[in-house]
Formats: structure tokens, sequence, C-alpha cells
């Protein structure tokens, strides 16, 4: 089976990433790829790392029958927050699956928007279609989905942190905090002055404090697992290091609990997980570096009475471009494993 693919805006580092591993995906054939800063930039005088696979690839211009020209049956769009949500309609029309990476679909409650991202919605008649992209909690409604939703990088660690001991019910759905660190590449590739190298080096900083919009999104899910509503207090971080999410995670517990009993917990929920990989050790970034890989474990401490769950992972891949990838393998009823890579890099 092959499927025609085209990515729009795959020009930033989602969108980058997205190329890199699409060359090595024994079904999804790279059909087109637009870049609206960069229409008729190779795509390897952009991103050097990716001339073996596209020597000869150019940025595309976006037109309005750029899926139909190209007869795509499937489209990722690596677009900024807003953007999609004035493309993706007229994609719908074909017959083809559309992943979108941003934010604009991911909220059930359109009223969430103007909260939380400026705007209201502009499509909100399509956020009960849109299917969330993590085949861990949401495999089932995946098959055949039309429109997926991938989760925001620290949702994903966050959630699959959390996930299992709140669907036990061993934890507290409120008073949750969440503490996270981010690679700079979070930021996206256009030059900001928060993200410059003399600002980030030998740095390291919190921001978007108590208004970081993964907030409402981290709490959503975990009102999912929990079946009750959920409250969390997020922090995150901007770490100096190119790529990587570590969140730390803290929770009331509902019983008696150990780390032990914790950890089988864990254990038990993702035994059929190809992505994750629960530790006795604490997860580090660089362990999942380049990887689909998702490092998880949890603590009981008896001394204050919290509960520890600790996730990390590739801001970029399991936390953006990779999970793309893995939702639509699911949703085509492609190996979920293809084309994602089980093995980080190192050093």
């Amino acid at each position: 089976m092959t499927v025609r693919v085209g990515i729009i805006g795959a020009s930033g580092f989602t969108g980058a990433e997205l190329l890199r591993l699409l060359a090595v995906h024994p079904d999804l054939e790279l059909v087109v790829a637009t870049g609206e800063s960069q229409a008729g930039t190779v795509v390897a005088d952009l991103y050097p790392s990716l001339a073996a696979a596209y020597p000869d690839l150019v940025f595309a211009p976006l037109t309005n029958d750029l899926a139909d020209a190209h007869e795509l049956d499937l489209v990722f769009c690596a677009l900024p927050h807003g953007t999609s949500q004035g493309i993706v309609p007229g994609l719908l029309d074909g017959q083809r699956t559309v992943v979108d990476l941003a934010a604009d679909f991911r909220l059930k409650d359109a009223s969430l928007y103007p909260t939380w991202y400026g705007a209201k919605h502009a499509v909100p008649e399509l956020l009960p279609e849109a299917v969330y992209g993590l085949p861990e909690l949401f495999r089932n409604e995946l098959v055949g989905a039309r429109l997926i939703a991938t989760p925001g990088c620290y949702v994903t660690t966050a959630t699959l942190a959390l996930a299992p001991l709140l669907a036990a019910g061993l934890v507290e759905p409120t008073g949750i905090v969440v503490d996270a660190a981010s690679g700079v590449s979070g930021a996206g590739r256009p030059p900001k002055p928060t993200s410059a190298f003399c600002t980030v080096d030998e740095d390291f900083t919190a921001y978007g404090v108590l208004d970081h919009r993964h907030t409402p999104e981290i709490e959503q899910n975990l009102t999912h697992v929990a079946g009750a509503v959920a409250q969390v207090l997020f922090t995150p971080h901007l770490a100096p290091m190119n790529r990587g999410i570590l969140a730390t995670c803290y929770a009331r517990p509902t019983r008696s609990v150990t780390t032990e009993s914790l950890r089988v917990t864990l254990r038990d929920a993702y035994a059929a997980e190809p992505f994750v990989m629960v530790r006795d050790t604490p997860p580090s970034t660089k362990a999942t570096l380049g990887s689909q890989q998702v490092h998880v474990t949890a603590y009981a401490d008896e001394r204050t009475g919290w509960v520890v769950a600790i996730a990390a992972l590739d801001n970029l891949t399991k936390g953006a471009s990779g999970g793309a990838i893995q939702a639509a393998n699911v949703a085509l009823g492609l190996d979920e494993t293809a084309g994602l890579p089980l093995v980080g890099l190192y050093p």
C-alpha cells in the first residue's frame, strides 16, 4: 500500500522532522512539501541533513488545489496555530486523511479558544469530528479517522506520565502540579529574542507561568482518563538544549501506595505499547533523542505524601512529527510502528 503524502508548512522544525521520518517510511510516499517563507528554496539548502533523501525537492507554494492536483491521500499540516483552521475544511472535501500538528483542533470545547488562544475558533463544527492523535489513549477512535489533532508536546509527556495512575484511581485528579522543561526547538525555526543562542545558552527560565496554552489540553486528557474533572497547575521551562522534554508531575494519592505499586500500574498499562518504556531510574531527555520512545517512571514519597510521576521524550519526534505519523499509521490501518525509530541517539 502506497499512500501519497503532502506536508503543508514543511520548512519549520516539525516539517523537517516529518521529512526525516517519511524518508524511511515503507508506505508513505512524499509527493509535495510547501513552505510559504521558503517557497522556491531547495530543501537540502535549508536542511543539509535531508540532502541524501531529498536532493532535488523544492519547497512549493501553497495553492488552493494542492491536495487535489497532487492526488494526496494524506496531508500533514505543520503550521502556526490558527492557520490551519482556514485550510483544513477544504482539504477534507476530498477522500483523504488530514493530520494537524497545531492546536487548532485539539480542544473539544470551542469556548476555551478565546481564553487560551486569543480568538474564537473559525470552524467549531469540526471539533467534534477531530480525533485526538494520542494512540495510547485513543487508538480505537483513530481507526479510519478523517481529521486528527496531534497533541501538544508538553501534553503528551505529562499525559503519559499521569494517565495510568489516574485511570486506576491511585491519585487525585485535582491539585496536580506539572513542572516541565523543553528544548529550544519547541519555539520553532523563526528566530526570536527569547530563543537566540546568547539568550538561552547557560540559562534556564520559566515562561507561560499560570497561563500556558497547553494547560487546558492537559486537563482535557486527564479528565478523560480519570472520569472526573482534572485540575492542573502547569509551569513550563526553557532549557539550553536543542530537543527534548522532561515533565515532573506531582499528585496526591487516594490511598496507600508504594513506588513499586505505582510502577506496576505503569507497566500493566503500557505492556503492549511499542513506544512507552517504564523505567526504574529517572528518565532523561538524552535517552529519547531522535526516537519515538517515551520513558516514564513514578515514585511514592512517604515523608511528604506526594506521588511523583516523571516522563521524558523528544519534543519533535514523539512530541510532534513522530506522534503525527504514529496516529496516521493507526488511522490508515498501517503498522503503527512503521517509519518510527525505536532507538535514540547517544551521546
